[in-house]
């Protein structure tokens, strides 16, 4: 275990909806916030109820939130104990996790080496494999090709050869050929769809790879990429964890799988449709992995449920907190903020998994700032009028109000509207209502968008995957996207 201290001031090192979720926490627990703004942020919410404000930088969040130099001065010159990423940005950064180390301040998430190894999609999938838990069948693509053949070379990273030294190298070709079309070509560092892409036909293969390698170039500064056999009907579930360094719990799953681009709209907690055999699979190989990395903080594990098979597959760890912890928290009782603070105190973890119970179910939607009808385009400008719901069952994380600047440079991310209740039946009922009360003017949302994917006979089913936003929409023209109009105050 890390050594003990007392967390009194905290630099919380990101903007929007989790920066007040974070202050707000700290406020609890009698902890003081120092917030870092760009010059975009000056005004917000965030900035109002934290205790100090350090600017950072001008808009760009290259220039401000993605600075590293610049967080840690600010860390520093504010006098705080420890620095909360929230969830982006430098939030998995392994690069701030050790400047702030050797500032002498507490990094609030897993250790540098954790952040190395789980930032890196192929040295996860190895710490996957060590753990026993199941990989798509894949291979590593060189960037560099293979020497002049025209080929890419590529390292078999499948469980059976976990090596990749002694699996020695092979075409792009032959590892496509072997795992079978269609394959997915990944990104090994970063994520959010970037340097990702669909192969179908082997004779797009080639180029595919070549694209979706600039791109990760281009995105992360890291043109590897690699293969894995597409799923055509894939869930995206994921577990909750908590470590400490030596002990690792699950709080849980949650569903994932309503995207646009690779980019989450809805979440729900506990996943629904699972049998009690998957959900304790999954919940224990989420746990072995953590303890495989030795995690301490708060995480999470994702996975891919292949709804044809009935069989899941490890994809990534999220080594920070989730835009979708509120869900989890609702049918735990759990503040994942206020335990991320005392691993970060270097306490032992406070629960045991059978401290961890869980009730009812509970269902998040995103309000971002964007068009659905123009291809998601976002939609930044001033909020002239805000009306969120409130009530006996239903939450609101939220940055903005009337008079709110949304700007370009950012997360579209308005608010986050969360239900409860005893069954799936009865939170999606009480997000319905929830949501018919909300109206957003001055800036285009996804607001409508929500009220028709909750109405669908097929997501009320509980049975979506990863397709289902694009079939959805390839089936109408979605093209009601104003919001103002219907919500009621």
């Amino acid at each position: 275990m890390s050594e003990r201290r007392v967390l009194r001031r905290i630099l919380v090192a990101n903007r929007g909806e989790i920066a007040v979720r974070v202050i707000r926490t700290c406020r609890r627990l009698g902890i003081e916030t120092v917030l870092t703004v760009s010059d975009a942020d000056t005004e917000s919410m965030p900035a109002r109820l934290a205790d100090q404000v350090v600017r950072i930088g001008p808009a760009p969040a290259a220039a401000s939130y993605l600075n590293v130099e610049a967080v840690v001065a600010a860390a520093v010159s504010a006098g705080v104990d420890a620095v909360h990423p929230g969830y982006g940005f430098l939030s998995e950064n392994a690069r701030l996790a050790r400047a702030c180390a050797e500032a002498g301040i507490v990094f609030i998430g897993p250790e540098p080496a954790t952040l190395a190894a789980t930032g890196d999609k192929l040295a996860a999938r190895e710490h996957a494999i060590a753990a026993g838990l199941p990989v798509l069948p894949g291979g590593h693509v060189s960037a560099a090709g293979d020497g002049g053949t025209g080929a890419p070379a590529v390292a078999d990273t499948a469980r059976e050869a976990a090596n990749s030294e002694a699996a020695g190298l092979a075409s792009a070709t032959g590892v496509a050929g072997r795992i079978g079309f269609p394959v997915l070509v990944k990104a090994a560092g970063g994520g959010g769809g970037r340097g990702l892409r669909v192969v179908r036909d082997p004779a797009d293969l080639e180029h595919a790879v070549a694209i979706a390698s600039s791109e990760a170039l281009a995105a992360f500064g890291d043109a590897r990429v690699y293969l894995e056999r597409y799923v055509e009907r894939g869930r995206h579930v994921e577990v909750q964890i908590l470590g400490d360094g030596e002990r690792v719990i699950h709080l849980g799953d949650r569903d994932c799988s309503v995207q646009r681009r690779y980019q989450k709209l809805i979440e729900e907690a506990p996943a629904p449709g699972l049998g009690a055999d998957l959900r304790q699979r999954l919940r224990a190989a989420a746990v072995a992995l953590g303890v495989q990395l030795g995690y301490r903080g708060a995480g999470t594990v994702e996975f891919l449920l292949d709804a044809d098979r009935g069989e899941f597959y490890f994809l990534e760890v999220n080594a920070r907190i989730q835009v979708e912890h509120p869900v989890t928290e609702a049918i735990t009782g759990v503040d994942i903020v206020a335990e991320q603070l005392a691993i970060a105190e270097g306490r032992n973890l406070r629960l045991t998994q059978e401290d961890v119970t869980f009730s009812g179910h509970s269902i998040e939607v995103r309000l971002n700032a964007e068009d659905p009808g123009r291809d998601f385009q976002p939609s930044p400008g001033t909020v002239t009028r805000a009306v969120l719901p409130s009530g006996p069952g239903v939450r609101v994380d939220t940055h903005v109000q009337a008079g709110a600047t949304v700007p370009p440079y950012y997360d579209s991310l308005l608010a986050k509207v969360i239900a409860c209740a005893s069954d799936r039946d009865g939170a999606l009922a009480t997000l319905r209502l929830a949501l018919d009360r909300c109206g957003i003017d001055g800036v285009t949302t996804n607001l409508d968008l929500h009220r028709a994917l909750l109405a669908d006979p097929e997501f009320a089913a509980g049975e979506v995957d990863t397709g289902y936003l694009a079939r959805w929409i390839a089936g109408r023209r979605f093209t009601k996207a104003r919001s103002g109009g219907t919500g009621h105050g």
